[in-house]
């Protein structure tokens, strides 16, 4: 018996298959995976351990995004249906892994896309030159800039994905343009005699993994390398979907590395590593790289700040648009109210999906912006670590499920992973134990922290409220008729 037919026959609740229409190509998925992968955010991150950060992100390559990137190949070659990860898990381990791998996918999404709509509203901020005018602390402009971009990107991707990937296009280029820039503008800066912001020593480029900090900042760049999985949730809008979804993690995967690489190397090169602004580093290095080539040169920085503000919209309707077809599967099965599974008659859209993932983050938005400085706050931040212990949960499905479907039969289309059974062993594993090490981190509390035991139990506690009330909508379902 296959592994579909085993799944078919033990869904209890397992609808006719629904047909959405095939609006992605290999260009889209590229620019997909680009726009849900990069964070330039982390360059100024990463750039504030000095030196050592190069070695952090190839450490990271190695063990965790190489494993991911050829894991998620082939499971989205074999497997190429909607909801991505959770078929994968679902088929490999039942109904019940597959649910809590689903669910946990989808909620902790919905906690991310207010820190991601905040994060473009500080940004945009300095394409009209108000970077330092305190505009970015009045919540009425936070609020208004995130609901307006959160809302335009809800409404392209509801009136359909081929309307909607044109967003997630435009932000996947959006991304990626401020990286070539910083790149270049440290590239000319080197070639040129200018000396570097930050001389490699032999001491400054070892990482000190001997420490917590040290420790916690590589299993935080190893996770700026999530998501490739992501549009593999849309495998049954893509054309051709077995060749193409391979091709574009094949296409995009160096083009991610790079940009995270030789972005760390040129901001270092033009910046001193303390003096690296974390909210805005990547535009602060843009700024003086520019400068220091022609002050003419002034309107690359809010070139720059307008593309990644874009880059960020387009990420929100990428984690908006994945998530939801991983609801819309999970609906389709039922565990989720059948409304889930409902596709928009006109636009062909699971549109009551995206509508309640929309929905929720604009609570969470508003929890966020009003609540600052009382107890609300302190609560919202409460939900943002414990929502990077639940993210950690779907990789360990994922991981797991690539290991035990290596032991079946698979489509002759499957795109392997090289190096037989060995190869295959060595990337499961690695992607495992650094998802591991990874959760072990987010438990252990800011060397700030005054009490660290509380920290411990709100961040496990909430990840295990998170998965028990995913557990009741579960044991509801099993009892509906």
């Amino acid at each position: 018996m296959t592994d579909a037919t085993r799944s078919a026959l033990t869904a209890p609740h397992a609808a006719p298959e629904t047909v959405l229409p095939r609006s992605l190509g290999l260009r889209d998925l590229v620019l997909f995976n680009l726009v849900a992968v990069i964070g330039l955010r982390w360059l100024a991150t990463a750039s504030k351990a000095g030196p050592s950060a190069l070695v952090l992100w190839l450490l990271a390559a190695v063990f965790f995004f190489v494993p991911q990137g050829l894991v998620v190949t082939e499971l989205s070659s074999r497997f190429p249906q909607e909801g991505g990860i959770y078929q994968w898990t679902k088929r490999a381990l039942g109904e019940k892994h597959g649910y809590l791998c689903g669910w946990c996918y989808w909620v902790c999404n919905v906690l991310y896309y207010p820190n991601l709509l905040i994060s473009s509203a500080v940004i945009a901020t300095y394409v009209v030159g108000k970077g330092e005018s305190g505009l970015a602390d009045s919540w009425t402009y936070v609020l208004a800039a995130t609901l307006l971009c959160l809302w335009f990107a809800v409404l392209l991707n509801i009136v359909g994905l081929g309307t909607g990937k044109w967003l997630q296009n435009a932000g996947g280029v959006g991304t990626y343009v401020p990286g070539v820039i910083l790149i270049l503008l440290g590239g000319y800066a080197a070639l040129s005699g200018h000396p570097s912001a930050n001389p490699i020593t032999r001491q400054n480029i070892t990482p000190d993994l001997g420490h917590l900090p040290g420790l916690n900042l590589w299993a935080s760049i190893a996770f700026a390398f999530a998501g490739l999985e992501l549009s593999s949730a849309l495998g049954g809008e893509v054309r051709n979907p077995r060749r193409t979804l391979p091709r574009a993690i094949l296409i995009s995967a160096p083009l991610i590395a790079l940009v995270y690489i030789l972005g760390t190397g040129a901001l270092l090169w033009l910046i001193p590593a303390g003096d690296v602004n974390i909210v805005s580093g990547f535009l602060q290095a843009t700024s003086a790289g520019a400068r220091d080539i022609s002050p003419s040169l002034w309107w690359l920085a809010p070139v720059a700040a307008a593309a990644y503000t874009l880059g960020n919209i387009g990420g929100v309707g990428a984690w908006l648009t994945g998530p939801a077809r991983v609801a819309f599967a999970i609906g389709l099965d039922r565990y989720f109210p059948p409304a889930f599974g409902r596709v928009h008659p006109k636009w062909k859209t699971p549109y009551v999906a995206i509508l309640v993932q929309a929905i929720l983050a604009t609570i969470f938005l508003l929890l966020s912006v009003l609540g600052k400085g009382t107890t609300v706050e302190k609560a919202y931040l409460i939900l943002l670590d414990t929502q990077l212990l639940i993210y950690f949960i779907p990789y360990v499905y994922l991981f797991v499920s690539f290991l035990l479907h290596r032991r079946t039969e698979a489509p002759a289309e499957t795109v392997r992973v090289p190096g037989g059974r060995i190869g295959a062993t060595l990337a499961g594993v690695s992607g495992f134990l650094v998802t591991l090490f990874a959760m072990g981190v987010a438990t252990i509390p800011p060397g700030d922290d005054t009490q660290p035991a509380l920290f411990v139990i709100k961040v496990v506690g909430g990840a295990l409220g998170f998965v028990l009330i995913g557990g009741v909508v579960y044991w509801r379902a099993q009892r509906r008729p």
